[in-house]
């Protein structure tokens, strides 16, 4: 892990690392949008939620719940091995975001005040949010992948000070019509599985386990299982239904990090993976620089330039603890 540090920057300091509970399963649940759509989740649980304070009383504040949030065209799945860590300290939920995995695929709603109503509503419905106004409520923090981690920004940002933090791994802080150079459409079709890998389920499967043999597990498969739909002819197509994957991509290249994440109140944490020209990090470094001109906190950032986008297959432990690290309210050094 190497530490990023510049204006706005400082270095990710990490706790203990807590090993995985293997045992650890999580219960299914739906909850209701307001646009009558269904958006479904995966409570890990977590420690016992602290008994109702008594007129008078006082209680010390608990800790953060936490929200995952997984990337494009992937599922809640893809958390388990950083669930099973951070289930042993808080309450964890891990969603399918709006036309992914088990969640209701509408035609519309793919936009920043729909997706962050979505998370918000799964928060609150899990009991994992405290409603607005209830003081005897603790905050949330909120953990994204990717395309999630955008949702996540868009959700800190509406949450103001009921976010506890903010942990962007691997994306989030970038305009991606910059550092792409290419349309949502361009970007579609270069991300398409080739027809080998969609052959069969034992294709798709080999070709995930290849990411990483090391990290592969019955975890990752599961993970890998939820992203496809095997069809009666033996093939797999993608879970995630044609139109929402396409209103999703339309939706990160709408997105502007420069806007968004210097508005949000709760600390930030980022985790970058590789990054051959630099140009994420630069990016990363704008971002840290408009939050300080707003007088927010730095941003505590650590790269992993030996690993791939799914840091939270590649590094769940590091991931965890920084997750940790945000619920916590890890010390930043200017």
């Amino acid at each position: 892990m190497d530490p990023l540090t510049g204006p706005g920057l400082a270095p990710l300091e990490l706790g203990d690392r807590r090993p995985p509970d293997p045992s650890a399963e999580p219960a299914g649940f739906v909850v209701a949008t307001d646009d009558a759509g269904r958006i479904h989740f995966l409570d890990w649980g977590g420690p016992a939620a602290p008994q109702p304070r008594l007129p008078g009383s006082t209680r010390a504040p608990r800790t953060p719940g936490v929200l995952l949030l997984h990337g494009l065209a992937s599922t809640a799945w893809c958390w388990t091995p950083v669930a099973r860590r951070l289930c042993r300290t808080a309450r964890v939920i891990a969603m399918d975001l709006r036309g992914h995995g088990l969640s209701d695929a509408p035609t519309g709603g793919y936009d920043p005040d729909v997706l962050a109503d979505d998370a918000i509503a799964v928060a609150e419905g899990a009991g994992l949010l405290a409603l607005a106004g209830d003081p005897l409520g603790g905050p949330l923090v909120l953990a994204g992948i990717g395309y999630g981690a955008i949702v996540a920004a868009w959700t800190a940002d509406a949450l103001g000070d009921r976010c506890a933090g903010l942990v962007l791994v691997d994306g989030g802080w970038e305009d991606l019509t910059a550092t792409t150079e290419a349309t949502p459409e361009e970007w579609l079709a270069a991300i398409e599985e080739p027809p080998e890998v969609l052959a069969s389920m034992a294709a798709w499967l080999a070709d995930r386990e290849a990411f990483d043999p090391a990290t592969w597990d019955a975890g990752e498969e599961r993970a890998a299982r939820a992203q496809v739909v095997e069809t009666a002819a033996g093939r797999v197509k993608l879970a995630v239904h044609p139109h929402a994957l396409a209103a999703s991509v339309r939706a990160m290249w709408a997105y502007d990090p420069l806007a968004v994440l210097p508005a949000v109140v709760a600390p930030i944490v980022a985790l970058v993976a590789r990054d051959e020209d630099g140009s994420r990090v630069a990016a990363l470094r704008d971002v840290a620089q408009r939050r300080l001109e707003a007088g927010r906190s730095p941003i505590l950032a650590a790269s992993f330039p030996g690993h791939g986008h799914n840091l939270a297959r590649h590094e769940p432990g590091t991931v965890a603890a920084a997750v940790l690290a945000a619920a916590s309210g890890a010390t930043m050094r200017p």
